[in-house]
């Protein structure tokens, strides 16, 4: 049993996380400070003997004993983190710095959720980890980029610095229960507004595509990059590599829900990435992976979920 912090942990992807390592059999501190996170997503974990939970900001230091860190504390939508984009900024910069910080107390393996999004709108497709990325850092969407791309640095820097053992995954687009109903992403806007029987808004032309990984795969594979070989740093790309456009997304929920939606189009917001795709060579190298969780299976679990939450039967 290890004692381990998630920070984030009440979030959709940090929810998630915890469930898998109680399964596992750890000891799990769960800290958020619920700006996105929501407590109905860790309410079923309360009364579990080796689950704790602590309202906290990553921003300001935190004083535990761990063995293991993941660090998973930040708006993750762009709704979300253009809110407040200092503290999006602050979040993702003076927070790794706080976790590296405890990590180096503790001595503790950390790992760090980074995202695709250090690619920018990406030149090289599909994105490999050598790729430096082509991102605008004073676009709206920089307080995310470059604050994911600056914890990237810090980890790096504390590694060769202080030879902290340190771990860093760049997630792209995932999609699952648990994913907040207004968040502006695309999986769960166009299964809300189809299961509301609304127009589909599809920014630009629908052409645009992502690569979308159910939760479960997803959660699976950090397990296996924090219990990796020690010295196996990253950064590893992580996700599903079948490409998919926004119009085959939409034409898939619609098919699902059974809906009658028709799709609108509107125009494409400032600096949205043309083509989003991950090379996973190195996850299948080094870790074994590979998504099993075909769009269907996992485009039903997620509907199911927005039903029940719409119907009032969950929480958001």
């Amino acid at each position: 049993m290890n004692k381990v912090l998630v920070t984030g942990g009440a979030g959709f992807l940090g929810s998630h996380l915890c469930d898998r390592l109680l399964r596992d059999g750890h000891d799990v501190l769960c800290v958020d400070n619920f700006f996105t996170g929501s407590k109905q997503n860790i309410a079923h974990l309360l009364d579990h003997p080796y689950f704790e939970m602590m309202r906290h900001d990553v921003t300001f230091p935190l004083y535990v004993e761990v063995d293991r860190i993941f660090n998973f504390a930040c708006p993750a939508s762009p709704v979300h983190y253009q809110h407040d984009p200092v503290q999006t900024t602050k979040t993702s910069v003076h927070g790794a710095i706080n976790m590296l910080g405890l990590a180096k107390r503790t001595h503790a393996r950390i790992l760090q959720a980074s995202t695709s999004e250090v690619y920018g709108d990406p030149e090289v497709h599909p994105q490999r980890e050598e790729y430096w990325g082509r991102v605008n850092p004073i676009g709206f969407r920089s307080c995310y980029d470059e604050g994911k791309r600056c914890a990237e640095t810090l980890f790096f820097d504390y590694h060769r610095q202080h030879n902290l053992d340190i771990k860093v995954v760049r997630i792209f687009n995932t999609y699952g229960p648990r994913m907040h109903p207004n968040d502006g992403r695309v999986v769960s806007n166009f299964i809300v507004q189809a299961l509301r029987g609304e127009d589909i808004t599809i920014y630009g032309d629908g052409s645009q595509t992502r690569s979308f990984c159910y939760v479960d795969d997803l959660i699976e594979v950090i397990i296996r990059m924090m219990n990796s070989e020690a010295g196996f740093t990253g950064p590893v790309n992580i996700g599903n590599p079948v490409e998919h456009t926004m119009l085959q997304l939409a034409e898939r929920v619609i098919a699902l829900v059974g809906g009658t939606s028709k799709l609108v189009f509107r125009p494409l917001p400032s600096d949205d990435p043309r083509q989003r795709q991950p090379d996973i060579a190195l996850a299948k190298e080094k870790l074994g992976w590979e998504p099993r969780v075909s769009l269907d299976d996992g485009l039903r679990e997620t509907i199911a979920y927005f039903r029940k939450l719409l119907k009032g039967e969950v929480a958001a």
